[in-house]
């Protein structure tokens, strides 16, 4: 069994950079991704009164959220962070191995897309995301999430969030490229002694291959809302089927036996 279906990834394949030390919480590409996909309106859009955050988190009429993050520092002052999040089109992605219908798939360019006229709204996917990404929606109870702007990608076209972008805070390109960048990036902060930058998703070692969409953080990762170890949910299925399988040789050999052994005790 290929877990996540990483078998046919393509050279180059693409994806995002997101450098959260360059946001400045304009929000412009929460408003592109809704104009170019025709995403709804967000259920709830309200003043919390804990953050300037008004759209809470991702969600199945949110692809991308811009989080703001309120920081009392040591001086006494206080400092914001934010953050686009999206979905992390992973390397080994739980959402494709649960899918019963072949609704979620990886494309030509390695990211993973729910096809909503395929979807059958089972949810298995929801709870196999690491990261709490993908969502239904309630008036058809279909899965939905970003698809990195597919039908913009097969135009040449960058995504819709990037191209909006007036910092440049999201990048899109070769996933090589943009690792090349987010690693002098990082170098560069360090240098100048924000000790606390890291990136995200970057680790080709980590718990889900890495990330098709990554990220450049100033504080740790359960800052964000971001899992600090994320692993696919599906790991472990090829060794579960495997001793299901033998459970059940077994329970196939015992009842077997047992009926060979009452048989013979009968024909004496």
């Amino acid at each position: 069994m290929t877990i996540g279906n990483v078998t046919d990834l393509p050279d180059p394949r693409v994806g995002f950079f997101t450098d959260t030390s360059v946001c400045i919480g304009c929000k412009a590409c929460e408003v592109a991704c809704k104009e170019w996909n025709g995403v709804p309106a967000t259920d709830v859009l309200d003043f919390t009164g804990m953050s300037m955050d008004n759209t809470g988190t991702l969600g199945a009429n949110t692809w991308r959220h811009v989080a703001f993050i309120e920081q009392r520092v040591p001086s006494g002052d206080t400092r914001w962070l934010m953050s686009s999040d999206v979905c992390k089109h992973c390397t080994h992605a739980a959402c494709l191995d649960v899918c019963p219908t072949g609704s979620l798939f990886r494309t030509e360019y390695g990211t993973v897309v729910v096809q909503e006229d395929i979807c059958n709204g089972c949810g298995y996917c929801i709870p196999a995301c690491p990261y709490g990404v993908i969502d239904q929606r309630k008036e058809d109870g279909r899965a939905w999430k970003c698809t990195m702007c597919y039908d913009r990608l097969g135009d040449g076209m960058e995504p819709a969030c990037a191209k909006a972008c007036p910092t440049d805070s999201i990048q899109f390109g070769p996933l090589d490229e943009l690792h090349e960048r987010a690693d002098r990036r990082l170098a560069d902060l360090r240098d100048a002694g924000v000790e606390e930058a890291r990136l995200y998703g970057r680790d080709p070692d980590d718990g889900v291959g890495g990330d098709g969409a990554f990220f450049l953080l100033l504080d740790q990762p359960e800052v964000y809302g971001l899992p600090p170890d994320p692993v696919v949910t599906t790991r472990d299925l090829p060794s579960m089927w495997r001793h299901a399988g033998m459970a059940a040789l077994g329970l196939v050999g015992g009842t077997l036996a047992s009926f060979l052994l009452g048989r013979k005790g009968a024909a004496r």
